[in-house]
């Protein structure tokens, strides 16, 4: 299959698309791929001999319309309006999708599908996801631009001269996190916590089939183009059984797979064809992979940690990392790098709704398993030897060695994060901390950066604190993590209405104008919605099963302590979800202040079912434990 087209460059011109299409004719199909704004891309199937005919009316984006109100565009394409156009994307990378089970007998090639990145219009107006980045990173390169032509002199960056700055380039990378296992198989979570704690899985040698999958999608993202880094194990897993053939069964563990950093609308896309890829490579090995950020409570959820960098191109042709300071073993950052990471911290309780806008996200992030809670950054106890703490939000990497690595990693981003939209909201307050630092010195900086909770700065919030070289876990309280760095939200409710009530922030964010006040409203509706929808149609069901499922154990010897754990076990089951005349259970509640639109009293609601339904859980694994 080394013959196989498997990228049509970014920027390429429409007679060389067509010369390449027509000398392969293995792509049948074309599918303009749409990014919603909850994240989910579109694919259809148009006859490549279609495509072909009408290819001018592809490029002025009259070929294809859609029903918005299908897809999450929520209440912006409703019902009686929801005619969406889709233009294609020249700009980025078109990749074609081939597929393995459908063999073009007479070309000996396998079928394939050329995905080409698209917008959503509607009324006139770009409204989806990758629209939203795409605006924004206009807005910010015009702003960034004006900023250093006014300031052409700034703080750890002395050796360039702003005047000098022809353009400013976006870089940004994720890393893909999934649990990987056998179909119809669950693995005992008690097992699986006891290998995690043991340090058993992390970067150990892969086998059997995931050993094949993971090569062969190491192999096929480098046929993409897309400088696959490495993929290795991660902390979560057990070993696998060898069945009766020598075959591995009861396969349960986590993989991550990293490749190289893009500009920030190609890296997103290349984000989504990694995805597929996995899904389809593991599933051709008869494996099921899982991308939600916490599939199994109590132990660890996929992350996608999501890497965050600027750079100026200068009119010699030079790149240079703008949040790289002149003296790497003298400062930690130039100013530039200060007011991005500033910007980030102080705007997050409105950037953060779009990190994480499920239910799965915010089960992830908890206290333990290295998942971020608060909004603190890292920066190295020296900046003459980098280091690395992975129990803050969002951390400063940097190689003494290498100026072009110096970047930001936001930890909190799980694989069903809208990198689109979130890479659109970090730029857009890292906007607003660059111009707050652009004429401090990098010292006031650092100072600012590292003030304590209470102390006065110019920027930054009194009350906070915003840098921590400790573990936030081990060395702070809960009540005092809260107090230093804010309380984190613990449901979806909670962080979306974080934007109402942060109006200042929100209006950092609506500043450039693609994060519009019609498209933040559209994204919480949809998010809520589902939020709503998830734990009325899944969450409480599933639950219910778990209440059901905790029943007496009849046997030839109960003791005083099974008698008085089933009472507390069964006192909780009917608490939960047996109604009565004059009490309703919380399950009742809850769906009920749900459809009733109470949507403060749900959240506090369904946080005390998860806290009831943890307790019930320990105490029949204990109960189950003390029978013989």
């Amino acid at each position: 299959m080394s013959d196989l087209l498997y990228v049509i460059p970014a920027d390429s011109k429409k007679e060389d698309v067509l010369e390449l299409l027509k000398t392969h004719p293995e792509i049948k199909f074309v599918s303009l791929v749409g990014i919603d704004l909850a994240g989910n891309d579109t694919d259809e199937k148009i006859p490549m001999s279609l495509f072909l005919k009408d290819i001018d009316d592809f490029y002025a984006g009259t070929a294809v319309q859609t029903d918005g109100s299908s897809v999450v565009l929520t209440g912006i394409a409703v019902l009686n309006n929801a005619k969406v156009d889709m233009p294609i994307d020249p700009s980025v990378n078109w990749f074609v999708d081939y597929n393995v089970e459908h063999y073009d007998e007479e070309l000996e090639k396998p079928v394939g599908t050329l995905r080409i990145p698209a917008f959503l219009i509607h009324e006139g107006k770009r409204v989806d996801s990758r629209a939203v980045l795409a605006e924004t990173l206009v807005h910010v390169k015009k702003e960034l631009l004006e900023l250093f032509k006014k300031h052409p002199k700034v703080s750890g960056l002395e050796h360039i001269d702003g005047a000098d700055i022809a353009d400013i380039l976006f870089t940004s990378a994720t890393e893909l996190e999934f649990w990987v296992k056998t179909p119809l198989v669950e693995a005992e979570i008690a097992e699986m916590s006891a290998s995690q704690v043991m340090q058993e899985q992390y970067w150990q040698r892969t086998r059997g089939a995931v050993r094949t999958a993971l090569e062969q999608c190491v192999l096929t993202m480098d046929q993409y183009g897309l400088g696959t880094e490495m993929g290795h194990k991660e902390v979560g897993g057990i070993k696998a059984h060898i069945d009766e053939a020598g075959n591995l069964t009861h396969v349960c563990e986590q993989i991550e797979i990293d490749w190289r950093f893009a500009d920030a609308l190609q890296a997103a896309d290349n984000e989504l064809l990694v995805r597929i890829l996995v899904k389809e490579i593991f599933r051709e090995n008869g494996l099921e992979v899982n991308f939600k950020a916490k599939p199994m409570i109590g132990l660890a959820g996929n992350g996608e940690h999501t890497h965050i960098g600027m750079a100026a191109k200068l009119k010699s042709g030079k790149i240079v990392n703008l949040f790289s300071p002149t003296k790497m073993d003298k400062d930690f950052m130039s100013a530039v790098g200060y007011g991005a990471i500033m910007g980030l911290l102080k705007n997050y309780e409105v950037v953060n709704p779009f990190v994480s806008a499920t239910n799965d996200s915010l089960n992830r992030l908890k206290p333990g398993f290295e998942a971020p809670v608060c909004i603190v950054t890292s920066l190295g106890h020296t900046p003459a030897i980098p280091s690395r703490n992975r129990t803050i939000l969002a951390g400063l990497v940097r190689d003494l060695n290498n100026p072009y690595a110096t970047r930001f990693e936001l930890r909190a981003c799980n694989p069903y994060t809208n990198t689109y939209i979130v890479l659109a909201a970090i730029y857009t307050v890292i906007l607003d901390g660059v111009r707050a630092a652009i004429t401090k010195t990098t010292d006031e900086l650092l100072t600012e950066l590292s003030k304590n909770a209470g102390e006065e700065g110019f920027y930054l919030e009194k009350d906070r604190a915003y840098r921590s070289e400790e573990d936030v876990f081990e060395d702070y309280t809960e009540e005092e993590r809260n107090r230093l760095f804010g309380a984190p939200p613990a449901t979806v409710w909670e962080n979306i209405n974080s934007i109402e009530n942060h109006p200042d922030k929100r209006a950092v964010l609506t500043s450039g104008g693609a994060l519009s006040d019609t498209i933040i409203n559209a994204f919480s509706a949809g998010a809520l919605l589902r939020w709503k929808t998830e734990i009325i149609s899944r969450i409480i069901p599933e639950n219910l099963d778990i209440v059901r499922g905790s029943k007496e154990i009849h046997s030839t010897y109960v003791t005083d302590q099974d008698s008085y754990t089933w009472n507390k076990i069964n006192n909780i089951r009917c608490y939960l979800a047996k109604d009565s005349i004059d009490e309703k259970s919380l399950f009742t509640l809850l769906i009920n202040s749900l459809n009733e639109g109470d949507y403060a009293t749900a959240s506090g609601l369904q946080v005390e079912m998860y806290d009831k339904v943890q307790e019930l859980k320990a105490l029949y694994v204990a109960y189950k434990k003390n029978m013989i």
